[in-house]
């Protein structure tokens, strides 16, 4: 006689798991978007430095990665990968000759206004799917799961 197997914990199922909605979230998000950067040249982590820079101007690298969501030592190579390809600049900082600030150049903004459109109604597609009060709770949500303290 086959005997129904027990949960090993409490868990929830992995439909109402956090973290698996939120990466299954993603990937149904990003798919559009790498589909669009395939033809650029970059990935996704260039473009989300591109797009950090181009709404913030020159940043140094510790608030660089804090904003495009990277590591500090991804970003550090991931800089070295745009310096090379012209995308963006590397400068002292005037104030503190310490900090090195990173900034955007006209062909990194170049593709950010290439893709714009694109972006745009991938972006728009997600509103039209969850409409628009759904969409900016999600972000607030989101935004309130970013704002957690880890202790």
């Amino acid at each position: 006689m086959t005997q129904k197997k027990q949960p090993i914990s409490e868990l929830p199922p992995t439909s109402r798991s956090l973290p698996i909605a939120l990466a299954r979230a993603r990937e149904k998000v990003m798919a559009p978007i790498r589909d669009m950067l395939s033809e650029t040249g970059i990935t996704e982590q260039q473009w989300r430095v591109l797009r950090v820079l181009s709404e913030s101007g020159a940043l140094d690298a510790s608030k660089l990665a804090d904003r495009a969501c990277l590591l500090l030592p991804s970003l550090t190579r991931i800089v070295q990968t745009m310096l090379d390809k012209g995308l963006v600049t590397r400068a002292e900082d005037k104030k503190d000759r310490r900090r090195q600030l990173i900034n955007i150049t006209a062909k990194g903004r170049k593709i950010i206004l290439d893709n714009q459109t694109r972006s745009r109604e991938i972006s728009d597609t997600f509103v039209t799917v969850l409409g628009k009060r759904r969409y900016e709770d999600l972000l607030d949500s989101l935004q309130a799961l970013d704002e957690i303290e880890n202790n």
